[in-house]
């Protein structure tokens, strides 16, 4: 088995990106453990534990590790940016959530190709997004892109929409080299965040800006269990999961090719906010079954969208929020309230 071999598997396995990285420490993990001891995780407990240690070292993660087979699958369509919806009574739902969690897709790809390989049970791992592995580092030194300022893995020649996935294998591959960082002196992300969660480290290098969760709508929608703070509510428009914006101001973007795996096709795009806060809680689930937006949780979605409501400034929005402010959640109640008083 060669790097050159894994690679054509790899793209006859439905991945637009493949890069091979060593399975050594990355001194991005540096960059990592500063971030989480500024506090930027916010409340993601999960990458602030003793995992945290693992991460930048995938021998930890699992010790017959020789060679790191990173991955890319694009998941770009042909739908507006968010940057584009002009209409205050639809919800935006990150472009990544719109169709099949990635979580299953990519992983399913990964055993094909561990398959196809020829890869022995107990030889390998498979890592997406859930493992306690630096994706984008091991991504970068695999030559699959830079980090930009907005530390999403960046393509010079596809952007930056792509779902990640890693192969540990003990097989000895020939690596891959990093590509120059080619951001430059480009502030369109910092600049066009609207809560400033953009900030700079003071670094010298690829790590001169981070991405703060306490100020990331995405870390408000998705990850956060409490309440959203308020001098953040205004700010987050229409959001309800998650937030494109870096991505959809980002030039490299402007270019980005369409793709058209059937599992990523949107079930829900900019779905109307009143069908959304009339969902009942058996009703949500069904309607985002297999999707990433189930991590939101039912009174979670709905707190996202009594903010958004009150973001649109539509009088209408006063009975569905009116109706949710009697709710038996009291960070809905709490929520639906706040926007209640936004719309006067």
């Amino acid at each position: 088995m060669t790097s050159a071999h894994i690679k054509i598997l790899a793209r006859e396995c439905g991945f637009d990106l493949i890069g091979i990285a060593s399975a050594a420490p990355v001194p991005e993990a540096r960059h990592y453990a500063e971030w989480v001891r500024e506090g930027m995780a916010g409340e993601m407990k999960y990458l602030a534990d003793h995992r945290a240690g693992i991460r930048g070292d995938p021998r930890k993660l699992f010790p017959p590790v020789r060679s790191v087979i990173c991955v890319g699958k694009l998941y770009n369509g042909p739908e507006p940016h968010s940057t584009e919806l002009s209409r205050p009574d639809l919800g935006w739902i990150a472009r990544y959530a719109w169709g099949e969690d990635y979580h299953s897709v990519v992983r399913r790809d990964l055993e094909r190709l561990a398959g196809r390989a020829g890869l022995e049970s107990g030889s390998y791992r498979i890592c997406v997004d859930t493992a306690p592995l630096l994706e984008a580092a091991y991504a970068r030194h695999a030559g699959l892109g830079w980090i930009g300022k907005n530390t999403c893995l960046i393509n010079e020649r596809m952007g930056s929409w792509f779902f990640l996935g890693e192969l540990l294998t003990s097989h000895e591959l020939e690596p891959d080299s990093p590509p120059p960082d080619r951001c430059g002196t480009c502030r369109r992300c910092i600049d066009a965040c609207p809560t400033s969660a953009i900030v700079p480290t003071g670094g010298a290098d690829g790590s001169r800006y981070t991405v703060d969760a306490r100020r990331c709508i995405s870390y408000f929608t998705i990850e956060l269990r409490g309440a959203i703070p308020e001098e953040f509510r205004p700010e987050m428009g229409n959001h309800v999961f998650g937030c494109d914006i870096c991505q959809d101001v980002c030039p490299w973007n402007g270019r980005a090719p369409v793709d058209r795996d059937p599992a990523f096709a949107p079930r829900q795009f900019a779905p109307p906010l009143e069908r959304l806060a009339a969902l009942s809680e058996a009703e949500f689930r069904d309607l985002f079954r297999g999707t990433p937006v189930a991590r939101a949780k039912y009174a979670g979605f709905l707190r996202n969208v009594a903010v958004a409501m009150g973001n649109s400034g539509l009088a209408r929005f006063r009975e569905p929020l009116s109706r949710l402010s009697q709710s038996g959640d009291a960070l809905l109640r709490e929520h639906a309230v706040w926007a209640l008083k936004r719309l006067g």
